[in-house]
């Protein structure tokens, strides 16, 4: 009987992670696909500013036409479905290659660029441009900063643990 090579902690760490975030992705695209409604009024009003104090210092950067505002959500969820897909591919070359014990090389740059993506999403977009440029954080009904720190912190959790290597990889 052959000798099996003991799984490595982070190797495993990453596998999940990557994978979680996998999971999370692919739901959240899958979600406003199939009830498209919903996050499309959130970004509706977050564009057009619709809730927040309406000082005409900022409201110059409103977006109230319903066809930028629909391009907008579209190319969210096909951010989002192409991340997700990403970190699926990932996953599957982290758990490939942990069953192998080869190196992780391949797997840790999908795995880093899928992040990366929903780093930029939720980060950029959503913190950055929806939250400070649109002014999503004085509105009481369309704020999602809370839910995009989230996200943000798993990506980045997972980031973290993506790049970390192992003792067999030094």
């Amino acid at each position: 009987m052959p000798a099996t090579r003991p799984v490595q902690a982070l190797p495993l760490a990453a596998t999940v992670l990557t994978g979680t975030v996998a999971l999370y992705m692919a739901l959240v695209a899958f979600g406003n696909i199939t009830d498209f409604g919903t996050n499309q009024a959130f970004v509706q009003h977050v564009l057009a500013m619709d809730t927040t104090f309406k000082d005409p210092d900022l409201m110059w950067r409103a977006v109230e036409s319903p066809t930028l505002q629909n391009i907008a959500y579209v190319l969210i969820i096909a951010w989002e479905t192409l991340a997700a897909l990403v970190l699926i591919a990932a996953t599957v070359l982290w758990a490939r290659e942990l069953r192998r014990g080869t190196g992780y090389a391949g797997a840790r740059r999908l795995g880093t660029a899928g992040l990366l993506m929903v780093l930029l999403l939720f980060g950029a977009g959503f913190l950055a441009i929806g939250g400070e440029w649109f002014a999503m954080w004085q509105s009481k009904t369309w704020n999602g900063l809370e839910a995009a720190t989230r996200n943000v912190v798993l990506a980045g959790l997972a980031l973290v643990v993506v790049q970390l290597r192992g003792a067999d990889e030094r």
